[in-house]
C-alpha cells in the first residue's frame, strides 16, 4: 500500500453504520458548508445488524475496515479518526419534573438554572428506569427544556428573574449502555477512534432541514432497512426524537414470501421497483420468473400501509399532531405510493410530504457526487454536522483515562459529561446511611448511619464541581461517591460488654445477639447502676436537665456566673439563694457546666434557630452532622443536593460554628 498522508484536523469522516450497508462520507468545510470529496457504500454480507442495532461487532467491524481502506485509497490519507451516531432502535424519550424553592435567593442566575434542570434530569431517569424491571444502565443523550415556571408564571427564560418558586420540564433523550458500547466495539474493531457521536435522526435532520427553516413545526422520517428513525423541530430547535419498529426490512420480507426468493433476491426486486417495468428474478427452487410492477405493487401495499400508519402514530404522539410539513428521507423513502399514504394517514396535504434531497445544497455539494439522494441523508448528516460545528470531531475529552462518549457539542458541563457516560445522580451524591430510631430505657436515641464518602471530582487535575464548564482536551478524573452504611447494632453491643442483667426488647425477654431494628423499645432489668455507657454520637439528648437552659434564658448565663457567692444578692429575693448552696457545695455540676456551654453551637437551619448539643469528643460540628435534621429524604432524592453556609456554597466537609447560617435543600 503506498504511504498514506495523516488525517487533518479538518478533514471530517463520517460513517453511517446501517442495518443493510455501511455509508462512508469523507469531506471539508468549505464557505460554510460542507464539501463531500468521496462517498463509498459497501452492503453486509449476511445480516450482521438486526433492527439498527449492531448482532455482530467483528463483522460490521471489518465491513466499516473495508469501506475506511477504499477511501483512503482513493484520497491517499490514513483514515483515523471517525464521526458516527446511533441508530434509535433503543431510543428513549422521558419528560421530568423539578421545583426549587428559590426564596433564599435573590436573583436567578446561571448555577441556579443548572441545578434546576440538573433536578428535571435527575427526574427523568429515575421515571425511565421504573419503567423497566431490570435496572440498566443509560447515556444521557441530550436534552431539551420544554418549559420554565416563576412562581406559576411560564418563562421563556428565569436568569436575572426573581421569585420564591422555580420549575422547569425537560423532555431528555436516553440510550442504553449496550447500544452505545456495542457501537464503540465496532469502530475499535475497524482501527477507528470515535471522535463524536450523535443520533442518526438529529444527523439526518442537520441535513435535510436547515436551521433557518426550524422555526417551522416540521417532521424528519429517516426510513432505513431496520428502523424508522422520527425527529421533530419547531421555534428554531429540536424538540423530540422517535422511532417506529417496522421499516424497510418489512417490506422486503413481504417479497420473499410472495415469491420464494432469499432476501437478498427480494431486496433487488424492490429496489428496483419502477412503473412500467417487470422484475426478473430466480426463485429458490432454481425456476426463473417475471413479475408486473402492478403484481409487485399490490404484494407490498398491506406491510406499506402498516408502515405509512406506524409512522403517523409516532409523529402525531411526538409532535401532538400533524406537523405543518414531513420529509421522508432514507432508501424506504423511495417506495412508490408511500408518500401518498403517510400524507393520508396523518390527514395532511400529500403537497406537505416531501422526499428529502432537494434541501441538501444549503448544507453540502460536491464536485462530480450527485448529493441528492434520501439514502445520503444521514452519513451527510453525520458530516454536516460536524463540519458545520453542530459536531466538532476535535472535540476529545478524556474521562478517567479514556475518551469520553460525547453525544453533542457546544457548552458541556462536568454534569454533562459523567450522565452521558453512564454515571448517575447517587454516584455524583451519595447517601448517608439509614439511622436507626430507638428507646432505651425510656429515652429515645438516634443510632446514626455511617455518613457517605463524598465524590471526587478533578479537571485537569484541579478539584472542580459538577458544574464546572469543561473544554476539548480537558482530562476528567472521576470517583464516584460511596454511601454510607446503614447503622446496625445489636442488642449486646448496645448495652456494653459490662451489662449483666436481663433486657426486655419490645416487652419481650431479649437476647443480647438480637439486630436492633428501628422503632425497637429496650428495657434493662436487675443490672448494676452506671453499667450503660452515654452514646453521645446516637443520643443528642444526653444531658436533659442542662440543654433545655441556653435556648430559654441565654441572656442570664451572664448572671448566673456570681451565683454561688450570695452575698451580693440579699435585696433579690429571699428564697433564690436557698436552692444555690447545693450547686456552691456539690463541684460536680459546676465543673462540666461552663464546658457544656461553650461547646453547645447556636444555628440556624433551613431558617429554623436550632442549639446544637456539645459532641462528647469536643469535635465541631460539620454540615454532614446536620443532614438528618434538614428535612430533606435523602432515600428519595429527586435531583442534587444545594449546600450553603452563610450563603456560600461549600461541601459535607464545611465546618459549622456558632451563629452560621446553614442551607440544605
Amino acid at each position: 500500500m503506498k504511504d498514506l498522508r495523516p488525517q487533518e484536523r479538518d478533514l471530517i469522516f463520517a460513517l453511517d453504520i446501517g442495518t443493510r450497508s455501511v455509508v462512508g462520507v469523507v469531506g471539508k468545510p468549505s464557505g460554510g458548508r460542507f464539501k463531500a470529496m468521496e462517498i463509498e457504500t459497501a452492503e453486509h454480507g449476511s445480516r450482521a445488524m438486526l433492527d439498527g442495532q449492531i448482532d455482530n461487532i467483528q463483522q460490521v467491524g471489518a465491513l466499516a475496515r473495508r469501506v475506511t481502506e477504499r477511501l483512503e485509497e482513493r484520497l491517499g490519507v490514513h483514515l483515523e479518526r471517525v464521526c458516527v451516531a446511533a441508530a434509535g432502535r433503543a431510543l428513549r424519550t422521558q419528560s421530568g419534573h423539578f421545583t426549587l424553592d428559590i426564596s433564599q435567593e435573590k436573583t436567578i442566575g446561571a448555577e441556579l438554572v443548572s441545578r434546576l434542570e440538573a433536578g428535571a434530569l435527575s427526574a427523568a431517569e429515575e421515571a425511565l428506569q421504573m419503567e423497566d424491571e431490570v435496572r440498566r444502565q443509560f447515556f444521557m443523550v441530550g436534552y431539551t427544556v420544554a418549559q420554565y415556571r416563576l412562581d406559576n408564571y411560564p418563562l421563556a427564560s428565569l436568569l436575572d428573574h426573581s421569585g420564591q418558586l422555580a420549575e422547569a420540564d425537560v423532555v431528555a433523550t436516553f440510550l442504553p449502555g449496550e447500544v452505545v458500547e456495542s457501537l464503540y466495539a465496532a469502530m475499535r474493531a475497524a482501527g477507528l477512534q470515535v471522535s463524536s457521536l450523535t443520533l442518526e435522526p438529529i444527523a439526518a435532520m442537520n441535513a435535510a432541514i436547515p436551521a433557518e427553516l426550524r422555526l417551522l413545526n416540521l417532521a424528519l422520517v429517516d426510513i432505513g432497512a431496520g428502523t424508522t428513525d422520527i425527529a421533530v423541530c419547531r421555534d428554531g430547535s429540536v424538540t423530540g426524537y422517535t422511532m417506529a419498529t417496522i421499516a424497510g426490512d418489512e417490506i422486503t420480507e413481504s417479497i420473499m414470501r410472495a415469491y420464494l426468493v432469499d432476501f437478498q433476491t427480494a431486496e433487488e426486486i424492490k429496489r428496483n421497483l419502477r412503473p412500467g417495468e417487470a422484475a426478473r428474478y430466480t426463485d429458490i427452487l432454481g425456476l426463473e420468473n417475471t413479475a408486473s410492477f402492478e403484481e409487485v405493487h399490490a404484494v407490498i401495499q398491506e406491510p406499506m400501509g402498516r408502515l405509512a400508519e406506524a409512522i403517523a402514530a409516532q409523529v402525531s404522539e411526538l409532535n401532538g399532531g400533524a406537523p405543518s410539513a414531513l420529509f421522508l428521507a432514507g432508501g424506504g423513502s423511495k417506495l412508490d405510493g408511500l408518500r401518498e399514504r403517510v400524507a393520508s394517514s396523518l390527514g395532511m396535504d400529500e403537497r406537505r410530504v416531501a422526499i428529502a434531497g432537494n434541501n441538501f445544497a444549503k448544507s453540502a455539494f460536491a464536485d462530480g457526487l450527485d448529493l441528492n439522494n434520501p439514502e445520503y441523508a444521514t452519513p451527510l448528516g453525520i458530516a454536516v454536522s460536524a463540519a458545520l460545528g453542530l459536531l466538532n470531531d476535535s472535540y476529545v475529552i478524556t474521562l478517567n483515562g479514556e475518551t469520553a462518549k460525547l453525544f453533542r457539542s457546544g457548552v458541556l458541563t462536568a454534569r454533562d459529561i459523567l450522565l452521558m457516560n453512564g454515571y448517575n445522580y447517587s454516584d455524583m451524591l451519595g447517601r448517608s446511611g439509614k439511622n436507626l430510631g430507638i428507646t432505651l430505657n425510656g429515652r429515645h436515641m438516634i443510632l446514626r448511619g455511617e455518613p457517605a464518602a463524598p465524590a471526587i471530582l478533578t479537571v485537569n487535575g484541579e478539584e472542580a464541581a459538577i458544574t464546572a464548564v469543561v473544554h476539548a482536551g480537558d482530562d476528567i478524573r472521576f470517583q464516584p461517591a460511596r454511601s454510607g452504611k446503614d447503622a446496625a447494632k445489636t442488642l449486646g453491643e448496645l448495652l456494653g460488654k459490662q451489662f449483666s442483667g436481663r433486657v426486655l426488647l419490645n416487652n419481650r425477654e431479649g437476647s443480647l445477639k438480637t439486630p436492633l431494628r428501628q422503632g425497637d423499645v429496650i428495657l434493662t432489668l436487675e443490672g448494676p447502676a452506671g453499667v450503660i455507657p452515654p452514646l453521645p454520637e446516637e443520643e443528642p439528648e444526653a444531658p436533659p436537665e442542662e440543654k433545655p437552659v441556653p435556648p430559654e434564658t441565654p441572656p442570664e448565663e451572664k448572671e448566673e456566673k456570681p451565683l454561688p457567692a450570695p452575698a451580693p444578692e440579699p435585696p433579690a429575693s429571699p428564697e433564690p439563694p436557698k436552692p444555690e448552696p447545693p450547686r456552691a457545695e456539690a463541684p460536680k455540676p459546676e465543673a462540666p457546666r461552663p464546658l457544656i456551654r461553650k461547646r453547645e453551637v447556636e444555628i440556624i437551619l433551613n431558617g429554623k434557630p436550632m442549639v446544637l448539643p456539645p459532641k462528647e469528643n469536643g469535635q465541631p460540628y460539620y454540615v454532614m452532622d446536620l443532614l438528618e435534621r434538614s428535612g430533606v429524604d435523602f432515600d428519595k432524592l429527586e435531583g442534587p443536593v444545594h449546600l450553603a453556609v452563610n450563603g456560600t456554597e461549600c461541601g459535607f466537609s464545611q465546618a459549622v460554628k456558632d451563629r452560621d447560617t446553614i442551607t440544605i435543600r
